[in-house]
């Protein structure tokens, strides 16, 4: 049974930085995806970023030269790093694992006030 536990998440004002934490466990596969989706209220949830266990990563174009991710494959930990952030990166940030399917973690709140 996979599980993924997030952390990390809090209340910053606009032009702040917070680091988002994911650990994995379970998990019987080498090769897989990590990454963060985020879901703002009134609004469908969409992908922020991931990176496969080779180190590749994509980014949403919102985030890109802002927001970081990065994964400790010894520790099944992925990370995202966001820096600059804006009150319209307020959402709940859901850690997902993609390996053979779909896992979710449970969401951390990040709220961006002006």
């Amino acid at each position: 049974q996979v599980q993924l536990v997030e952390s990390g998440g809090g209340l910053v004002q606009a032009g702040g930085s917070l680091r988002l934490s994911c650990a994995a466990s379970g998990n019987r596969f080498s090769f897989n995806v990590m990454g963060w989706y985020r879901q703002a209220s009134g609004k469908q949830r969409e992908l922020v970023a991931d990176i496969t266990s080779g180190g590749s990563t994509n980014y949403a174009d919102s985030v890109k030269g802002r927001f970081t991710i990065s994964r400790d494959n010894a520790k099944n930990t992925v990370y995202l790093q966001m820096n600059s952030l804006k009150p319209e990166d307020t959402a709940v940030y859901y850690c997902n694992l993609y390996s053979v399917r779909h896992y979710w973690g449970q969401g951390t709140q990040v709220t961006v006030s002006s």
